[in-house]
């Protein structure tokens, strides 16, 4: 028989898994919508999609111009690597921190600060002058995503009317939209009119910064810390079974974010090595591979609402395998085949393994959504560095070959609990 608990979240790590280790379920800190109040929720949650949407199309146009910057700067893969480095582990870093901090001190208005520190890594980026300097715009980009996401994540949460694998999805699917767009925008926008048509699209961070600041009003009423009420589990977790799980989600965002920055930073350089497109072909086939990303993203929630999150993690990641295997050895046409069967399942699994740990450790959505996003940014980050290194050694081609198993960690899967119920 379940029973109902009302009890202050805890902060401490060790007191944050005691209460897990009890509980399966649990609202967020600030109190869910009434339903009446379920259009404005609903054009909220729209609201921070839209602006997750704008956040990662600005942010991805540094990888889309890539071939940009390797032939103004003369870069190496090593240097390219660097620099996506450099905006991951910028936002690795600090979004766990922001995160924590924010479940005790909500920030409603951190949202457009931090596109307004992307906004500067824009327009540094459209006038750099040398490579030191491409640097430190991508440390403002990477900066503005690590306070974006925390806060914008828990916004969502909150928004969600207790769909929470619905409410992740529909807000990632809108970040995954605009990565997609963005080498679109790289190839007919800033391609044809050089580096500094980057400048026009810093109107789109100020749209965004408009957007953001009237969710901040929103949720600025309803951030006012108050009694979370955990509902526990019929059978309890210990607090090592939790800590396990934790464990084994964080490798499978390992192999899920290697494989995916092998693809979205290095597959425009693979395409021209390997089968001598141009640059403009090759961020179009780009685009298809991130546009499956982004469908798969949308699907990937709602599955998990009604199936379980630990089915979808399952397919998400060891699914990929076999398609992982074969891409290296096929032609032009089965690669793009073969790229938007990977987007669409690898993409599932992030908004479930988001949601699988919130219910491992709830009531502190802030810091989980920190924690993820930025193990996931700096996954990204190290994959980037380390797989220019391999290319520049051993060939573009060797990257694919290498990173094809890394979907196989997905058979840690195994280890995870089930926690989610079946929907009807």
């Amino acid at each position: 028989m379940r029973t109902i608990l009302t009890c202050m979240p805890s902060n401490s790590p060790s007191e944050i898994f005691n209460v897990s280790a009890n509980s399966a379920t649990v609202t967020d800190k600030i109190p869910s919508a009434t339903p009446a109040d379920t259009g404005t929720v609903l054009s909220v949650l729209g609201a921070v999609s839209a602006s997750h949407f704008l956040n990662d199309l600005i942010q991805s146009l540094l990888p889309s111009i890539y071939p940009i910057l390797k032939s103004n700067y003369a870069l190496d893969f090593g240097q390219i690597g660097l620099l996506t480095f450099t905006y991951q582990i910028t936002a690795s870093l600090l979004q766990p921190l922001v995160g924590a901090y924010t479940d005790r001190r909500p920030l409603p208005f951190s949202l457009p600060v931090g596109m307004g520190f992307t906004l500067c890594g824009l327009l540094l980026l459209s006038q750099a002058a040398s490579f030191p300097f491409l640097l430190l715009a991508a440390a403002l980009v990477g900066t503005g995503s690590s306070i974006f996401h925390p806060e914008s994540s828990r916004i969502a949460r909150l928004a969600s009317g207790g769909r929470h694998g619905f409410a992740q999805s529909f807000f990632q699917v809108g970040g995954n939209a605009g990565s997609a767009l963005g080498p679109l925008l790289a190839a007919f926008v800033i391609l044809p009119h050089g580096q500094g048509a980057l400048a026009w699209v810093s109107l789109l961070a100020l749209a965004g910064i408009v957007l953001l600041t009237r969710v901040g009003l929103w949720y600025a009423q309803r951030a006012k810390p108050k009694a979370a009420k955990v509902v526990a589990a019929a059978s309890t977790l210990p607090k090592r079974q939790v800590v396990i799980a934790i464990s084994v989600l964080l490798a499978l965002i390992f192999s899920k974010y290697f494989y995916l920055i092998s693809l979205s930073n290095y597959y425009t350089f693979y395409l021209i090595e390997k089968f001598h497109v141009s640059t403009q072909s090759a961020q179009i086939h780009l685009f298809y591979f991130l546009g499956a990303v982004a469908l798969g993203t949308l699907v990937g929630g709602p599955i998990g609402d009604r199936v379980g999150r630990k089915w979808v993690i399952w397919v998400s990641i060891l699914g990929v395998l076999p398609f992982s295997l074969l891409l290296p050895h096929v032609d032009l046409f089965w690669t793009s085949i073969l790229s938007v069967v990977i987007g669409l399942i690898l993409s599932s699994a992030f908004s479930a393994i988001l949601v699988y740990a919130t219910e491992l450790v709830p009531g502190n959505v802030g810091m989980i959504a920190g924690m993820f996003f930025g193990f996931a940014f700096g996954m990204g980050g190290i994959a980037a560095a380390v797989l220019g290194e391999i290319a520049d050694h051993k060939g573009i081609e060797y990257v694919y070959q290498i990173c094809a198993y890394l979907p196989a960690i997905g058979l840690l899967t195994a280890f995870l609990p089930n926690l989610h119920r079946r929907h009807a």
